[in-house]
């Protein structure tokens, strides 16, 4: 039971760890595919889940588990001497070890596993680099050598000298084995992931323009929230890190400084002014392909004026922005009762300014959404509009609602 442990749990790692980090970036590859391709590709999207769950599964096999404790007394105990650099020396390590066995013994012999391994262990990084990454058979080979190597060097020298000692044995053999796999990968990939839409395929209609969709609308919605949070926490850290590397100390709770940086600025920048600059579409509804329109003469949907732009932002994301603002509050210096009445008011408005947001998207004309509404405005594809104001290509085509 041990030995399956050791092969099985790096497994179980690289599904929970790269499920959890395909989690996180989800939002932004869902905003960068939406860019890229002009609509979002679902084979593609669980080809990116493929390639997180695979990377955290190999650095689980190669690099865990770290040495823990005193390393000190960890290396001058367990430490590793130098680098296998004999090639092929593994052929030497199976005829000695499978001496006087029969086939079926020699072919379950560690040494043979461990050979076996080494090659299977990359030859899903020969697939996806030649199929999902569309390199070709060559590029796919060398990365893999070039991954294996870091790799080995990453062990042979105790993740460059931060450990004090080699935890793993560089080997040689393990270079050329994965590289091998990855030659394998590559070209078995055409087999094994044909199915997988090729980047270049779908770029090729970006331009395309789609129906205007509820997914559409609530995804751009997510986007901004997601964008101002990223950025919102990026943004608090580093400001942190300021402190420390100026011995300065951290503020036990958020502070003014903290909420102008963390929740103001980026609402400030990713919120309010977005709408007043070009088409008027928040971050998250341009990452979508969508833009409001007003109505103009000759039933036109024209481009609106830099009040109209600001006052549907303002009724939309930057009403959310301004209520986050809000409900962080008190801080220090900031901390009276009608700041604290204030800040417990927006804490309830924001979650209903949501789910009225939301809601309103499906039982709107063109799935336009509140903002939209209440400005008089209509949501269409970007794509699907003149650049500058003027003649629409046909104003029902463009806010149909999609099916």
């Amino acid at each position: 039971m041990a030995g399956m442990d050791r092969w099985t749990w790096p497994a179980w790692v690289g599904v929970v760890g790269g499920l959890a980090a395909f989690a996180a970036l989800l939002v932004p590859l869902v905003a960068l595919q939406s860019r890229r391709y002009g609509r979002l590709s679902g084979w593609r999207l669980l080809g990116a889940a493929a390639l997180a769950v695979y990377g955290v599964a190999l650095l689980a096999y190669t690099l865990l588990p770290l040495p823990a404790g005193d390393l000190a007394a960890w290396c001058a105990r367990y430490g590793v001497g130098g680098p296998q650099l004999r090639p092929l020396q593994f052929v030497a390590d199976i005829r000695r070890d499978t001496a006087g066995l029969g086939l079926a013994a020699t072919l379950r012999s560690a040494a043979v596993l461990q050979v076996v391994f080494n090659v299977l262990l990359f030859v899903p990084w020969g697939v996806l680099a030649r199929r999902y990454l569309g390199w070709g058979v060559l590029a796919s080979t060398l990365s893999a050598a070039a991954a294996s190597l870091l790799i080995e060097t990453t062990q042979a020298t105790g993740i460059f000298g931060l450990i004090g000692c080699a935890y793993r044995l560089g080997d040689v053999d393990d270079l050329l084995t994965n590289t091998l796999g990855g030659l394998i990968g590559a070209l078995l990939a055409p087999v094994v992931l044909g199915w997988m839409p090729r980047s270049g395929e779908l770029a090729a209609t970006r331009g395309l323009p789609r129906p205007v969709t509820a997914v559409r609308r609530w995804l751009g919605m997510v986007v901004d929230v997601v964008l101002v949070s990223l950025v919102g926490y990026a943004l608090v850290v580093a400001h942190r890190l300021l402190l420390v590397a100026t011995g300065r100390p951290i503020p036990a709770d958020r502070d003014l400084v903290e909420l102008l940086v963390g929740t103001v600025l980026p609402v400030a920048v990713l919120l309010w002014l977005p709408p007043l600059v070009g088409s008027g579409a928040s971050l998250g509804q341009r990452a979508m392909w969508l833009e409001p329109r007003w109505p103009g003469p000759g039933g036109t949907l024209r481009r609106g004026s830099l009040g109209r732009r600001a006052a549907r932002g303002a009724l939309g994301a930057g009403l959310w922005g301004l209520l986050q603002v809000l409900a962080s509050l008190p801080v220090p210096g900031l901390d009276g009762d009608g700041v604290v009445v204030v800040a417990a008011v927006a804490a309830v408005a924001q979650p209903a300014l949501v789910v009225a947001s939301v809601l309103a998207v499906p039982w709107s004309r063109g799935r336009r959404g509140l903002s939209y509404a209440l400005t008089g405005a209509e949501l269409v594809d970007a794509r699907a509009m003149p650049s500058a104001g003027g003649p629409a290509a046909g104003r029902a085509a463009e806010v149909a609602p999609g099916r």
